[in-house]
This record gives structure tokens, C-alpha cells and sequence, in this order.
């Protein structure tokens, strides 16, 4: 989206559809309307718009200052390729993406993996089932009801922390967990509990709650993630971490396990993460699924480029970029 100034503004969705676009208006009187686009449908919602549309893959919006809307098809083959990962993390839950319900695909989400886990895991001794909050709370709830055990909130969130694994440097992220969270004793104390993510990324958010459960006073902590092994890096519009920095890049998921300190470790497979979402608009044939299994739907991606990237996104290169922004703030107050 940009302002042309004189003009009004323009918007435009990518040709695949990875990032998600919505069009919404507003009847100011009979003579006047206004109309707004954004990222979620939420965002029309809280400010008064009624919701128009989807915009199209390789679609771009014109709206002049006078409030008159023009589109046009900029795109010769334009294809659906949502982003999955929007799905499972970035986006809110009373959100609508390409028709999709994102809470009821959570809820999906919960109902796959909690069937995963009743048959995988059918001897587990899992006292309670606790949500490590937000995203994965409607997961959770339908995963406690499948496997008929107790849902707690065991974790208080402190809304005023980041997302951790964007945030730069190992020892931040680190603390940054155990600022953002704060375990509630009475809900762990002598249990044995299945702790629900969303996602595991670098892995440091996971380490430290399954650290924290256990000075809480768990006998043993189990992890399920509602998404799949993140193995390869974003290139479309995610601030994701270098290959190297993910956790299950070139790892097992015993290995994983072990790491993060967890008794044991399940994650949901990426073909019911599809049906999950999909089943909220079956017209949506594909996803964009990269992160999960390395195929990049623009097809323009190369290994060359993917080394490229690393060496701009792992931690020592963004310690080196924010010692030339501390220079250059020193350098212009001494000026």
C-alpha cells in the first residue's frame, strides 16, 4: 500500500496471494462513501467498514482522494498460494483470510492434532492440557476435549513483549520469554502436563517454558506444535531466522526433543495442517508452504540466494548492523 500524494492511494496483492489483502467500504451519506483496505478483515471490523472482498492475487487497488475505487487485473496468470503459516500464527482469530475463518481453522488445527496424539501417544499419562498462550489457545481447548483431559491456563502473559523469535541476539530472546510469561504454579505442581504451541522456530521459547513448567513443579512436560517442523527460511515478507538458527533444520524430532528439554515431543503433520485450513474454503486448491518443506511457489528462489540470506539474517550479522546504527545515531549527535 502507498499514498500518492495529490492523488490518493494505491494497493496491490501480490500474483501468488502469499500476503493476504481485504477490501472494506463505509457509507459516509447518500453522496459519500470511503473505502479502506488492510491486511485482515479485523481491521475493517474495529473501524466501522463493512467488509468487501478479498483482493485478488496480482490485483491493484486505486482509490483518488475524491473516494472513487478503480481495480485492475495487473497480473497475466495469477495463482492462489495463501500463506499457511498465517493461518497457524500471524494472523488474529476473529480474522477472515480469503474466507477463512482463522479461529475455526485453529480449532481444525486442534482437532487433527489432538487425533495424532490419541494415536500416537494412546498411553500417555497427561494430566492437563495448557496452552502456551495466545495463538494456541482455541487449539489446545479442541485438543483437550479429544483426548477428555483438563484445559488450563498455566501461563499469565505479559502483553507487552514481542514476538520472541524475530526479536535479535539469543541472550534477548532468552530473557524475553521468562518477561513475556510467568507460570501459575497451582496448574503444574505434580503434574504431568501437555504444553500446546503454535510453532516452534528457533526453539529458545520452548526450551525455557519447559524449564519454567518444571520449576513450577511438573513431573513431566510434554510438547505439541500445531504446525510442522519449521525447517526452511521465509522469503516472502517474513522476518523469519536463518536457516542455521532454526531448530529443525537438518534435526529429527528426537533430537529436537532433547534439546528443548521436553519427555516427549509431537508435531502436526503438514498434510492435516492443510486439510485443517482448506476445509474452511475448499476452493482454495494450494498453499504457500515453504517454511515446511522448502518448495518457494515463485519458483525464482536458488540455493545461492537462500546463503545469501542467511548471511544478512543470522544473529552475528544483525549484531553487526545495530553497532553501525549506534555509530551512525553517535556520529549524527555529534554532528
Amino acid at each position: 500500500m502507498a499514498m500518492i500524494i495529490g492523488h490518493g492511494m494505491v494497493a496491490f496483492r501480490d500474483p501468488n496471494g502469499i500476503r493476504p489483502l481485504v477490501l472494506g467500504k463505509r457509507d459516509i451519506d447518500e453522496n459519500r462513501t470511503e473505502y479502506m483496505v488492510a491486511s485482515e478483515s479485523v481491521a475493517l471490523d474495529t473501524l466501522g467498514f463493512d467488509f468487501l472482498r478479498d483482493v485478488a492475487p496480482g490485483e491493484a487497488i486505486y482509490i483518488t482522494e475524491e473516494g472513487q475505487l478503480f481495480t485492475r487485473q495487473c497480473a497475466d496468470n495469477p495463482v492462489s498460494n495463501p500463506c499457511l503459516f498465517e493461518y497457524v500464527y500471524f494472523a488474529r482469530p476473529d480474522s477472515f483470510i480469503d474466507k477463512i475463518s482463522v479461529y475455526s481453522a485453529r480449532v481444525n488445527m486442534g482437532t487433527k492434532l489432538g487425533e495424532k496424539i490419541a494415536r500416537e501417544w494412546e498411553d500417555l499419562d497427561i494430566d492437563v492440557v495448557i496452552p502456551i498462550p495466545e495463538t494456541s489457545c482455541d487449539i489446545a481447548l479442541e485438543i483437550a476435549r479429544i483426548l477428555g483431559k483438563p484445559y488450563r491456563q498455566g501461563f499469565v502473559k505479559n502483553r507487552y513483549v514481542g514476538r520472541t523469535f524475530i526479536m535479535p541476539g539469543q541472550q534477548l530472546r532468552r530473557k524475553s520469554v521468562r518477561r513475556k510469561l510467568n507460570a501459575n504454579r497451582a496448574e503444574f505442581r505434580d503434574k504431568n502436563v501437555l504444553l500446546v504451541d503454535d510453532s516452534i522456530v528457533r526453539g529458545t521459547t520452548s526450551e525455557q517454558i519447559i524449564e519454567m513448567a518444571r520449576e513450577a513443579g511438573a513431573k513431566k512436560v510434554y510438547l505439541a506444535s500445531a504446525a510442522p517442523e519449521i525447517r526452511f527460511p521465509n522469503v516472502y515478507g517474513i522476518d523469519m531466522p536463518s536457516a542455521t538458527e532454526l531448530i529443525a533444520h537438518g534435526r529429527e524430532v528426537d533430537e529436537i526433543r532433547q534439546i528443548i528439554g521436553a519427555d516427549g515431543l509431537i508435531f502436526q503433520d503438514l498434510n492435516d495442517l492443510i486439510d485443517a485450513v482448506r476445509a474452511e474454503n475448499p476452493d482454495i486448491q494450494q498453499f504457500e508452504c515453504s517454511v515446511f518443506n522448502g518448495v518457494y511457489v515463485t519458483k525464482d528462489v536458488d540455493q545461492g540466494y537462500l546463503d545469501f540470506l542467511d548471511t544478512l539474517r543470522n544473529d552475528d550479522a544483525k549484531a553487526v548492523q545495530r553497532q553501525n546504527e549506534v555509530e551512525n545515531l553517535e556520529m549524527h549527535n555529534e554532528g
